[in-house]
């Protein structure tokens, strides 16, 4: 919103930076619209009003110092995805898509997040859980700002990305990513990040119950869950939810070069 009209106050004694009038107009990028290849139709989008949201690709996750390994679990097939995720930032911010990190990050006395919540997580109260500080020494675990809430270093996180934390499966609930989509025009969302069928697939039914078009980067998602799980959760979303395309249909679409072009030029 920007002042206009004549320079004379409004009342005195109100300074120089009073106007007789202001404007509500906003300004508007030209639309660029693409066709991109998905299922289970293809469809045009512009990438003026996209952007990409990566899900929960923080070290608590991720990293052999994490909580999830700390635990005995693999992380081998959340980590799969983190070449696709890297060439699917870099396309997004090649095109002029904002990239939006979107990473659990709890209060260090859990407050915002239920006790039950809690105690599942600590799978009844015989691990650490929630703001409990972490076996491998490195913070509070999922505490936003402590190392565990942190993205991987795998992954390329620019200075004009942004960071939404969220503490919920959803990131959109009680927190400020719905307000900052609309804030920059956003209308559709690509989704990226783990796990498919839990924190990302829970964002993608919200922002689509929240009115965003909604397409899901298959190959830019990973789960620890079964494929069984996976297969219907990519049907639930082609049923009712958005679309479903690849990293390389999304970088054909933003101009960005193949895969097989990358390990060329390598």
């Amino acid at each position: 919103m920007q002042p206009r009209g004549g320079s004379t106050p409004i009342g005195a004694g109100q300074g120089p930076t009073a106007y007789d009038k202001v404007s509500f107009v906003r300004s508007r990028k030209p639309p660029r619209i693409v066709t991109l290849e998905a299922s289970p139709l293809r469809l045009e989008l512009d990438l003026t009003t996209t952007a990409l949201l990566v899900i929960d690709m923080q070290n608590d996750f991720l990293h052999p110092d994490g909580w999830v390994a700390s635990r005995g679990g693999d992380t081998s097939r959340v980590r799969a995805p983190i070449p696709a995720i890297e060439r699917t930032t870099s396309a997004a911010r090649s095109a002029g898509v904002p990239v939006i990190w979107v990473n659990w990050g709890v209060r260090p006395d859990h407050a915002n997040v239920s006790e039950s919540f809690v105690e599942r997580a600590a799978r009844g109260a015989h691990g650490p859980t929630y703001g409990d500080r972490s076996p491998s020494g490195r913070g509070r675990i999922l505490v936003r700002g402590d190392w565990g809430a942190e993205t991987i270093e795998d992954l390329t996180v620019a200075p004009s990305d942004l960071l939404v934390y969220k503490h919920r499966l959803s990131g959109f609930w009680d927190n400020e990513l719905d307000s900052i989509l609309r804030a920059r025009g956003i209308t559709t969302l690509l989704f990226s990040g783990i796990n498919t069928d839990r924190c990302v697939f829970t964002s993608l039914q919200d922002g689509n119950f929240l009115g965003y078009d909604c397409i899901l980067v298959e190959d830019a998602c990973g789960t620890t869950s079964p494929d069984f799980v996976r297969d219907a959760v990519l049907y639930i979303i082609r049923l009712a939810h958005g679309m479903v395309t690849t990293t390389d249909a999304f970088c054909a679409a933003a101009g960005a070069p193949k895969l097989a072009e990358v390990r060329k030029a390598g």
